[in-house]
């Protein structure tokens, strides 16, 4: 394969010393002419004026450590794989960095060459990450050939914060997509609504991280009222410290000194453990405490904060999904270790370097970040962010094992007591939520609730899995699976019958649905042709954006069956929205329509018409025959669809 060169061709995005064009840029979100996932697909040329190192060049700058002659460590299998193009290459480096060094489930490329260019089509889940990818790729290949420096390592900084600060970059939602996406179940997000779809028409759950539609609102609202969710464990015979709460600094001084110190002190509303501060031991602790609190209440809330009596012990999150114990985890504070050369402050920036830091949706661990409370907390042990710290000693930055503030996880699942399993299930059966993690304090979770010192410290009903999936420390517990298996044993069990067509009128389209309705006359049927959208008989709204209305119909609760044309000039023009059909009928198809018949389930049925000819083939065979001289196609197919009702 040779990318071609043409000086007919015009710049339109190389600069005047560039040897590669890149042009032509379009997003699919799922199967188009050029591959089955969602996909960018762009054009690269070669400018005529200049001509390019040889692919070797480049492989030695990208794959090989050029001064020592060694495969490098980024990506140093590309070095062992040949190429049959510049275009080529460039294809499998965007997909190698679009990995992002998270490993995201993005692997799949093409190249297909044209006369004057090479069509490139990389996996894309959000277009404007993947088409950074593609522009900083283009930038490493001219810095190459111009024998320039490039900082990759900063551009992947750059990369990894776009992708972070997508919808998809959030450590949950994306360890929710990942495992749908390996499970076969349809996933998609809801712009209008901010909510991530899983599965298709009445099969479907929505969500935002680990909350979804079926959840008490109620329930997920009273997780957040610390203080009446406290009155309500202690009623059930649940271990909880004793507290109070409090609407000033006066009353909160009054309260610690009838509780007795140390006391722990959070505002009622609040997640993340932002203004918490644990192990309050005296008036001037509890004063800055009070603060820290105060500030962390959203301005439409009333002050409310909790003064109660601090447990010693390590903090550990009990996780259960639909009723049930799946995972524990012990989050301890950051901390770090002194060498006797460096400071507090470049100690810090050195930990915050380690790859298993990156703060992405796929690292263990986020970033340590510094604040007063950490300042604070550092004065107590009479340290400051200026302080060389002795050889060997380590030192812990907070009090409270925040995750998000860079405190580690350590795997704790498998040492849990049997009553503590017990005492978290009976918790989480009160509460008609998918996921719950319950805060505990206590010396260790293999003692059992009853003879320990144990505490309840909160209910988190939006729960984050990373700490479970990927612990700083222990095994990992596939907490995603866990709550997807909640809605759908398989991805088959996500997803409602599909028939495609390539092309089909407004009256086979009625006809069809009259068909199916007449067989079972209680479904709902979504179906779609380039001229109308119906539900049933009742025809919709027509949006001018095709894919807009198949999410619609797809979005639709009730859904039991959906029916959708797509022809030509719509896989080009959009791509398709879902993926895998039951039944594909094709009217005599075009090469780009055939591409309906590339992903089927193994026991779907395929309709093709050429002519008067007439192939049809299921669970592995096919059957030909022509039309009879007055024989309707309709004849065919509606016959077709008793494979799927």
């Amino acid at each position: 394969m040779v990318l071609q060169k043409s000086s007919d061709l015009v710049r339109i995005n190389a600069r005047r010393t560039d040897v590669f064009d890149i042009f032509n840029f379009k997003h699919y979100i799922g199967p188009n002419p050029y591959l089955n996932t969602g996909a960018l697909v762009f054009d690269l040329a070669l400018i005529d004026s200049r001509e390019p190192l040889p692919i070797e060049d480049y492989i030695a700058r990208i794959a090989v450590d050029a001064e020592r002659l060694v495969k490098s460590d980024r990506y140093p299998h590309l070095a062992s794989q040949s190429y049959e193009s510049h275009a080529d290459l460039f294809a499998q480096v965007v997909s190698e960095v679009g990995k992002l060094d998270m490993d995201l489930h993005l692997s799949h490329w093409s190249v297909k060459p044209y006369p004057n260019c090479t069509r490139i089509s990389v996996q894309s889940l959000h277009e404007r990450t993947t088409r950074e990818i593609v522009y900083i790729v283009w930038d490493w290949f001219e810095a190459i050939t111009q024998n320039e420096d490039f900082n990759f390592d900063e551009q992947l900084v750059k990369l990894q914060n776009r992708f972070r600060a997508s919808v998809y970059g959030g450590p949950t939602v994306y360890a929710l997509l990942r495992t749908a996406y390996e499970k076969g179940i349809p996933a998609f997000y809801l712009w209008e609504e901010g909510l991530m779809q899983y599965g298709l028409g009445k099969k479907h759950v929505r969500g935002i991280a680990t909350t979804f539609n079926c959840d008490s609102h109620l329930d997920s609202e009273f997780t957040t009222r610390k203080d009446d969710c406290k009155a309500f464990l202690k009623t059930l015979g649940f271990p909880v410290p004793e507290g109070d709460i409090v609407f000033s600094e006066k009353e909160a001084l009054a309260a610690a000194k009838q509780i007795g110190y140390p006391v722990a002190v959070k505002p009622v509303v609040g997640h993340k453990g932002i203004g918490v501060t644990a192990d309050v031991q005296d008036s001037k602790e509890l004063v800055s405490a009070y603060n820290r609190a105060l500030a962390a209440i959203p301005e439409d809330q009333l002050t409310r904060i909790i003064v109660e009596k601090s447990i010693s012990g390590s903090d550990f999150r009990l996780l259960c999904v639909n009723g049930r114990f799946v995972a524990a985890t012990e989050r301890r504070p950051a901390s770090v270790v002194g060498d006797g050369y460096l400071t507090l402050v470049e100690l810090i920036r050195q930990e915050n370097r380690k790859p298993a830091r990156l703060d992405t949706p796929t690292s263990p661990m986020s970033k340590i970040q510094i604040d007063e409370a950490m300042e604070l907390y550092l004065d107590e042990q009479r340290l400051s962010l200026d302080s060389v710290i002795e050889k060997g000693r380590t030192v812990y930055l907070r009090k409270v094992a925040n995750l998000s503030a860079g405190g580690i996880s350590i795997d704790a699942t498998q040492t849990v007591h049997d009553d503590n399993i017990i005492l978290a299930q009976d918790i989480a059966q009160h509460f008609q939520l998918t996921c719950l993690g319950i805060d505990v304090i206590t010396k260790s979770l293999s003692e059992s609730w009853k003879f320990s010192n144990f505490a309840i410290l909160e209910i988190n009903a939006a729960p984050g899995v990373l700490m479970h999936l990927k612990p700083s420390v222990g095994e990992s517990v596939d907490v995603p699976s866990h709550i997807l298996e909640t809605f759908f044993e398989s991805g088959t069990d996500a997803r409602i019958p599909i028939i495609t067509f390539n092309k089909i009128s407004v009256e086979e389209l009625q006809a069809t649905i009259d068909h199916i309705l007449l067989q079972h006359p209680n479904w709902t049927i979504g179906a779609i042709c380039r001229d109308a959208v119906f539900v049933n008989r009742s025809k919709k709204v027509l949006s001018k954006n095709y894919n807009s209305n198949v999410q619609t119909l797809l979005r639709h609760p009730k859904l039991d069956l959906l029916i959708a044309e797509y022809g030509e000039d719509i896989l080009n023009e959009e791509g398709m929205f879902y993926q895998s059909s039951n039944i594909v009928v094709l009217d005599n198809p075009t090469e780009t329509e055939m591409i309906l018949v590339r992903d089927v389930f193994d026991g779907s049925t395929v309709v093709i018409k050429k002519g008067n000819g007439i192939s049809v083939r299921r669970k592995g065979l096919i059957e030909d025959y022509t039309l009879g001289e007055d024989e309707p196609f309709t004849r065919v197919y509606l016959k077709e669809t008793g494979a799927i009702l």
